[in-house]
């Protein structure tokens, strides 16, 4: 009886660790996909940003809000990682700040 007791705990033990190991695995991916989407906005987040405060250092040095956005990679050095984003990017008049949305591309 006690050699059959032993045999089952040795058993459950033998399959104790390996579930542990694939619940880590588990985790610690669902832990960096998490980690990645966070990442992904607040990349985008800081894009536009940057695309807003580039407008308004324009508007500082020439007086007049960029009129596009190839004026503002053009003259500014802006630099959008077009594979990635597309940036609708809609100037009314040259006193008014544009309107500018960032959006990211599927993969």
């Amino acid at each position: 009886m006690r050699r059959r007791k032993n045999h089952l705990f040795s058993l459950l033990r033998g399959l104790f660790l390996p579930v542990v190991a694939v619940m880590a695995l588990v985790f610690f991916s669902v832990a960096l996909h998490s980690l990645s989407a966070g990442q992904s906005q607040e990349d985008l987040r800081q894009l536009e940003e940057t695309l807003r405060r580039s407008c308004v250092a324009c508007y500082a040095a020439e007086g007049a809000y960029p009129p596009s956005l190839a004026y503002l990679k053009d003259h500014y050095g802006l630099q959008v990682d077009e594979t990635r984003y597309t940036v609708q990017y809609s100037a009314v008049a040259e006193n008014l700040m544009p309107d500018i949305t960032v959006l990211e591309n599927d993969r």
